[in-house]
């Protein structure tokens, strides 16, 4: 048995500020410093051995694994850090009020973009504030300008395959600090949730969820840690 954790960053200031956040880079807020702080109290207080941790190259998600770990007494653990585990990316949506949005838009339409499985947003238009063609973080990438569910999964997958399945394979219990919608798609990988169902799964902010998984990667049991911010748990397959 292996025990694979995922931990959705803590609040950062444009979940705050309610507005779509992708690929921006913002920080964590007092309370996502607090809701990493808690997360990593879990995590110690679990018992499980990590040996590693990864993460995106989003800073919110990177401080809520580091502030995690120094809580659990683990900061000296490798850390894995790759844009394969950044955040969906919202085109044209990026940095609008979300709330602002549905009124421009339509409560419908904004729905659509937000939870279909393969329906993106508009596409970023290029030479913008937040056009990442230029950021260092993604050199040799070409930056998708939008992202829907499903191209999300599609990146996030063959990493989850290539790098971080083999680690579980033999043996290393490992920690994934990242976002909701990378998580989403490691989640739907796990637990073989169909793409109608994948879009109603919601993973909690700062509260890790602890899988156990056999010798071929099917998880065996998994569970919230801070069992009272607890969200649905697909059903083992």
């Amino acid at each position: 048995m292996v025990v694979l954790a995922l931990l959705r960053h803590g609040q950062s200031q444009w979940n705050l500020e309610n507005r779509f956040t992708g690929w921006v880079d913002v920080d964590l807020t007092e309370e996502g410093e607090r809701q990493a702080r808690r997360a990593g109290q879990l995590l110690g207080a679990s018992g499980v051995a990590f040996d590693a941790m990864f993460t995106s190259v989003l800073t919110r998600a990177i401080r809520t694994g580091q502030i995690a770990l120094r809580e659990a007494g683990l900061a000296w653990l490798p850390v894995h850090k790759d844009w394969r585990l950044n955040e969906r990316h919202y085109g044209a949506l990026t940095g609008l009020n979300k709330a602002e949005t549905a009124a421009q838009h339509g409560e419908d339409q904004v729905k659509i973009w937000r939870r279909s499985y393969d329906v993106p947003p508009p596409p970023l238009p290029p030479g913008g504030t937040y056009d990442f063609a230029a950021d260092r973080r993604y050199a040799g990438v070409a930056p998708p300008a939008t992202e829907s569910l499903k191209t999300t999964l599609d990146r996030v997958l063959p990493y989850w395959g290539d790098v971080i399945a083999p680690e579980l394979r033999v043996g290393k219990n490992l920690i994934i600090a990242a976002h909701g919608n990378s998580l989403r798609a490691i989640v739907k990988q796990i637990f073989a949730v169909s793409d109608s169902d994948i879009v109603g799964v919601e993973i909690p902010t700062g509260n890790p969820l602890l899988i156990e998984l056999d010798a071929q990667l099917r998880p065996v049991s998994a569970r919230y840690l801070d069992a009272e911010r607890a969200e649905t748990l697909p059903p083992l397959p």
